[in-house]
């Protein structure tokens, strides 16, 4: 399944119907007509509520340019101390 992602290249306010374009090869500028359409036919609070959710719910950028960064945590038997006792 492919995932939705906003764009990073191709934005006007936060990059949704660029990264829908990306995603399914559509031209952008034919999503933000019909955006355009669909605000005029059901009203502009529709419209601009899915947009604002969109907003916050994708993510930014490719999901294949995200990289997750962990540190390795060091194994039980690093993290033990042995009791030094000091003999002389």
């Amino acid at each position: 399944m492919k995932r939705l992602y906003r764009s990073q290249k191709d934005r006007k306010i936060a990059g949704i119907l660029g990264g829908i374009g990306e995603v399914y090869n559509v031209d952008p500028n034919l999503l933000r007509l019909l955006a355009i359409l669909l605000l005029f036919a059901t009203g502009v609070l529709p419209v601009v509520i899915t947009y604002i959710v969109a907003w916050v719910i994708l993510p930014d950028g490719k999901p294949e340019e995200v990289v997750e960064t962990r540190e390795e945590k060091p194994s039980k038997k690093e993290t033990k101390k042995t009791p030094g006792k000091n003999k002389k």
